[in-house]
């Protein structure tokens, strides 16, 4: 049987730890920091951060859309900042961008390039979801300011996120053996 695009029993275990580390950044990590700004850019960088870890542990569409919507969701539910939500959506869109590289996180520029490329565009797209409709603002400051912010944090998670996963498969971390 031919594993490749089905999740298997390891997959599903990396998404939910995965999903663990969105709710643990995003439920205590995430606020602090924008209390401490009063910008996302925090967000930005511990979610795509953490999209990235798990789009390069799995290697597998829809694994980072299942991080994404199942942590915000758990995070939501428990209280936590109604604009994660908007980070649910874009995950979407993050695992439909790195698909160009069949989702496939290796230190060769191309596929660096993707994840950047990746993270940015749905950091912008969250930063500009939770303007308009979280946080009420004007459409210009909305694609401007807070899109803007948000896609620092989106960079500045991939620039964090990249660095390890290159030592990582330097050490050969992804060969995770099976029982």
């Amino acid at each position: 049987m031919n594993n490749k695009k089905r999740f298997t029993t390891q997959d599903i275990a990396l998404i939910s730890i995965f999903s663990a580390l969105w709710i643990a950044l995003n439920y205590y990590a995430a606020p602090l920091s924008f209390q401490l700004l009063h910008l996302p850019t925090g967000h930005g960088i511990l979610v795509f951060f953490t999209l990235l870890l798990a789009t390069w542990a799995t290697g597998k569409y829809g694994a980072a859309s299942a991080v994404g919507i199942i942590g915000s969701t758990i995070v939501f539910l428990a209280g936590g900042p109604l604009p994660v939500l908007s980070f649910a959506a874009t995950s979407l869109l993050f695992d439909a961008i790195l698909a160009a590289n069949h989702h496939k996180l290796k230190t060769k520029p191309y596929s660096m390039g993707i994840a950047v490329l990746a993270a940015a565009v749905s950091a912008y797209i969250a930063g500009v979801i939770t303007g308009i409709f979280i946080l009420n603002q004007p459409f210009d400051f909305a694609v401007t300011v807070w899109g803007g912010w948000t896609l620092l944090g989106g960079i500045l998670g991939a620039a964090i996120a990249l660095p390890i996963i290159g030592v990582l498969e330097k050490a050969g971390v992804k060969k995770i053996k099976t029982a």
